[in-house]
């Protein structure tokens, strides 16, 4: 089975169904989420996920609580990367569920699916430890973003 380049992941109704899922999450959580698609990569997955969310500049947002939904198209592997505030607080292993449902989606042929389940189960996850905040506002993008930055 041939595998579609990032940009032809999602159709444009799944990527708006994935922004919306972010906007729909982050209403319940002051954290941000954001989704990042590209074809290849030569490093490792969580290294080049971490070079991602430092170019989207996702360590920027006030609470540092951004996560970084990082999938490699063509290598069919997906990261999830969360920053320092998360990070100081959850145990290990705490996104491989979200991991698990993503892969299961792909597999199954529902890229876009799977992108929603993930976003809505890392906001879940996100209002444990950063519920929304009275002076919460958006300070990251909701679309997704494709190829090398």
């Amino acid at each position: 089975m041939s595998v579609p380049a990032a940009a032809d992941f999602l159709t444009g109704a799944e990527r708006k169904a994935v922004a919306d899922a972010i906007g729909a999450a982050e209403r319940r959580t002051s954290g941000e989420i954001r989704v990042h698609l590209e074809d290849h990569i030569d490093e490792e997955i969580l290294e080049h996920a971490a070079f991602i969310f430092g170019e989207l500049g996702m360590h920027r947002t006030r609470d540092r609580n951004g996560v970084l939904i990082y999938v490699c198209v063509a290598d069919r592997k997906v990261a999830v990367i969360g920053d320092k505030g998360i990070n100081d607080v959850v145990p290990a292993g705490f996104w491989n569920d979200v991991i698990a449902r993503s892969v299961a989606h792909f597999a199954a042929g529902r890229p876009g699916q799977g992108l929603c389940d993930a976003v809505t189960m890392v906001g879940e996850k996100l209002v444990q430890f950063h519920p929304l905040k009275s002076d919460d506002r958006n300070e990251l993008s909701n679309e997704v973003s494709i190829g090398g930055l």
